[in-house]
């Protein structure tokens, strides 16, 4: 796909002189099957000819190392994912979460994916509008930045006002809803042979990632969404949730308030006092207690780029992004608190009927797996549910932050779990493990110390 010529009205839409080049950004986006599946193809023989060149040089006698190896590879990948967008950039954010999975050079790329990504180009974005509303964005706003202020997996955030309104307009990338599940059968191969997993056996877990993504490119769910759980959790203090204007979106635009404040990495270059770290935690604990337990829906997509921060009024947290919602049914609630309780870690019995109900152990176990499966999950939540088990937690303690490496590194490297390749548990789960993570993640960065009882 690339840029169509513009008029001169829609020129200056997109920020340029009429017949002039194209602005910065990315003027084309693969989004046929064959044209996605080549760009994957072209990754895949540079990231080989990346291989062939390190373990020549390794033959020679040159002293070369894994981790050039590994910056070459995750350069090219992310940038492969850059310019595909969509569900492939959208799963290497969610990896760049999970810290310990990947090495640090991957880890380093795909964490770009959490703030900013390559933007499109000005045609492009006024061609969405032109789709979508038969109008460019200059006829439709008072103003409009024609080079996005934020870019990501699905979409971009342009700047824009109108009647004298701060207003933040999220436009989709063009194809990223029906690339998603031709993207992701490219990509199961590969990721199958790569953790020696059987695709029967992950197919319920595919399944429900395809969901999450599928939800996220409609516009008009994430919409609907944002209004409800903002209307619903408007009293909890600290929090700040943008108004949607529905008469200004589509189902590839989505326009709502502009928030101020800043992402995580910014905010704390200026060095906050703890007292605001502190009502920034509590702020982000509260929101997501309230989501699990009364509204039995959480926002899943906790990552630092869908938070803004502020220091007035003594620390405020505006709530971005309502794409990703997990909807939690009523027994999957019941096993997630019930495995955090203090009494389940203290009865094994207990334990290992909740595993057994979440399908994490087997009647058909040897003994010895079984055994293996209860000491892990029990070390893990002792330690991971630490902070509901007491009125006060410090997530800035490093003793904490240690251990929990110290876990991540031990089940990594422990060999009877390396060879146990089959995936357990419920597939509703997935995410609310990743939330939870999410969280934990921007606690600790914040070094906030909460109030972790019931609110």
């Amino acid at each position: 796909m690339s840029a169509e010529p513009l008029s001169p009205t829609d020129a200056a839409a997109a920020g340029q002189q009429p017949g002039a080049p194209a602005p910065a950004g990315q003027v084309s986006l693969p989004t046929t099957k064959v044209a996605r599946a080549a760009r994957f193809a072209k990754t895949g023989l540079k990231v080989g000819a990346n291989y062939v060149k390190h373990y020549a040089r390794r033959a020679a006698g040159a002293e070369v190392s894994a981790d050039e190896l590994h910056a070459a590879n995750a350069a090219e990948l992310y940038g492969a994912l850059s310019e595909l967008k969509g569900s492939v950039l959208k799963v290497a954010q969610m990896l760049a979460m999970e810290k310990q999975l990947l090495p640090p050079a991957y880890a380093q790329q795909f964490a770009q994916a959490q703030y900013q990504t390559p933007p499109l180009s000005g045609p492009l974005v006024v061609k969405a509008f032109r789709d979508a509303f038969g109008r460019s964005p200059a006829e439709l706003f008072g103003t409009f930045e024609p080079t996005a202020r934020q870019a990501a997996s699905i979409g971009q955030v342009h700047y824009a006002t109108k009647d004298g309104r701060a207003l933040a307009v999220k436009v989709q990338y063009p194809g990223v809803a029906s690339s998603i599940q031709s993207d992701l059968r490219l990509v199961r191969p590969v990721a199958l042979r790569v953790l020696g997993l059987d695709e029967a056996q992950v197919r319920p877990y595919l399944a429900e990632v395809e969901t999450r993504l599928l939800e996220e490119t409609d516009y008009a769910l994430e919409l609907q969404r944002g209004q409800e759980i903002a209307a619903r959790c408007a009293h909890l203090p600290h929090l700040q949730f943008a108004r949607y204007y529905p008469e200004l979106s589509a189902p590839r635009i989505l326009t709502m308030d502009w928030l101020p404040g800043q992402h995580l990495r910014e905010f704390l270059t200026t060095s906050p006092s703890q007292a605001v770290r502190n009502q920034l935690g509590q702020a982000l604990w509260d929101f997501y207690m309230y989501q699990l337990h009364e509204l039995r829906q959480v926002h899943a997509d906790p990552h630092p780029g869908n938070f803004l921060l502020r220091a007035d009024e003594g620390g405020t947290v505006g709530v971005l992004d309502f794409g990703c919602v997990k909807e939690i049914p009523a027994e999957v609630h019941r096993l997630f608190t019930a495995l955090l309780a203090p009494e389940t870690l203290a009865d094994e019995a207990r334990l290992r009927a909740l595993l057994l109900e979440a399908d994490v152990l087997r009647l058909t176990d040897p003994a010895a797996r079984q055994q293996l499966y209860l000491r892990t999950l029990r070390d893990s939540l002792t330690l991971v549910g630490r902070p509901f088990r007491q009125p006060r937690f410090d997530f800035g303690d490093p003793q904490y932050l240690a251990a929990l490496y110290a876990l991540g590194d031990e089940l990594l490297q422990d060999p009877e779990l390396r060879r146990q390749r089959e995936p357990r548990g419920s597939a509703h789960f997935i995410y609310l493990n990743r939330t939870y993570v999410g969280l934990y993640a921007l606690l600790t960065e914040l070094r906030a110390e909460v109030q972790t009882g019931a609110i």
